[in-house]
């Protein structure tokens, strides 16, 4: 009979709850992880084989800080669990005419010192033959940056925290959140219930309606997304010669990866796509979403648009700027809420899952997360 009382509950075992998992399990505390699936799965925001992490940030400055000290964590953690989690590929930030994305990527790369290289169209056409950006588009590549392989970053995660004490129930799906303002919580599933003096809510897109139990509406958007992969011509696209990459166009946003392992070009977009309730079956990919990259395809990475390999889906978690949600509970102060990572946190996670456990521990973080507050984010 497992003892159900815990030092600390994490409800969502995902990307940031599975590393907060982990970091508080290299402190001795008694940690549990609840998920209703089974991590890595398909059914949140890290699978799909591969992240971008990029360090000049286009999404703003207060993410450079934070993202650098993850940097430095994923290679701390794949050296202990002698799991490969990093390609340094580069990242080339390319923009339309105009882009604010590719204008503040270069604001902080030159405010932290970061090593770019700006470049022009004609530039980028060079370097990468693939490419055929238009007259008037810019680009800055940081070579310190790359790939990493998020799947893998999960299991590296949940293996070492097991083996450090860790307790992890997946297919374990959270009913009911009783918190009491003196302190402690009770966390009720179909089969038991769970004490913590602790609690962090990382459920993703699921997070807004546990967090109901608890006096707060998020304004939280699950959204469905795809990925694709395409046959290409590898001597221009393989990760030896090309880069992970995101392309501004203005009014849309396209990311992508080189070929791995000859596994062709894998692409998506960042905006758009459809609102959806997480505990519903989610529209595989199909046609519609093949059409939309081909268009971004054919125009500017022809040598790409070969036979489509695979598409898969994921859930985005919006928030309404797209600036994460990484704060206290107003009025429980032993509960800590990690959402609304509006498809660019996975890089974030190894650092956000030592700042949650900094937090729990000493009370403190370290950095400045004021950006990511509750504050004008609570719905009336």
């Amino acid at each position: 009979m497992i003892n159900n009382h815990y030092e600390v509950v994490i409800v969502g075992a995902g990307s940031m709850g599975m590393a907060a998992g982990y970091y508080l399990s290299k402190l001795g505390i008694k940690t549990l992880l609840l998920d209703s699936h089974n991590p890595p799965h398909d059914r949140g925001s890290h699978h799909g084989a591969t992240r971008i992490i990029r360090h000049a940030y286009g999404e703003g400055r207060q993410y450079v800080p934070l993202v650098l000290r993850a940097q430095q964590l994923w290679g701390e953690l794949q050296n202990e669990s002698n799991m490969p989690l990093f390609m340094r590929t580069g990242v080339l930030s390319a923009g339309a005419p105009g882009s604010a994305f590719t204008k503040e990527v270069l604001q902080s790369a030159k405010e932290f010192s970061l090593p770019v290289e700006e470049l022009s169209s004609e530039e980028m056409s060079y370097r990468w033959p693939g490419l055929t950006f238009p007259e008037g588009f810019a680009g800055c590549l940081e070579t310190n940056s790359g790939v990493l392989f998020s799947e893998q970053c999960i299991r590296a995660f949940r293996d070492l925290g097991l083996a450090n004490g860790m307790t992890l129930l997946p297919y374990t799906k959270v009913e009911k959140l009783e918190v009491n303002s003196g302190g402690g919580a009770v966390i009720q599933t179909a089969h038991d219930s769970y004490h913590t003096d602790f609690i962090v809510i990382s459920a993703g897109a699921r997070s807004n309606k546990l967090l109901k139990d608890l006096g707060l509406d998020l304004p939280l958007q699950p959204v469905r997304k795809t990925v694709s992969w395409f046959q290409c011509e590898q001597k221009l696209f393989d990760s030896d010669v090309f880069p992970a990459f995101t392309v501004d166009l203005i009014d849309s946003h396209y990311y992508g990866f080189p070929s791995i392992n000859e596994s062709g070009l894998k692409i998506g977009r960042h905006d758009g796509g459809f609102q959806v309730d997480p505990d519903d079956e989610i529209r595989p990919y199909g046609l519609d979403d093949e059409k939309d990259i081909r268009s971004f395809l054919q125009k500017f990475m022809p040598l790409a648009n070969g036979p489509l390999l695979k598409g898969s889906t994921c859930l985005y978690t919006l928030t309404p700027d797209e600036h994460f949600i990484i704060d206290q509970h107003p009025e429980f102060s032993h509960v800590f809420i990690s959402t609304g990572f509006s498809g660019h946190g996975f890089k974030f996670s190894s650092v956000v899952g030592e700042l949650i456990s900094k937090f729990i521990t000493k009370g403190k973080i370290g950095y400045d997360i004021s950006g990511f507050s509750l504050k004008n984010r609570i719905k009336d």
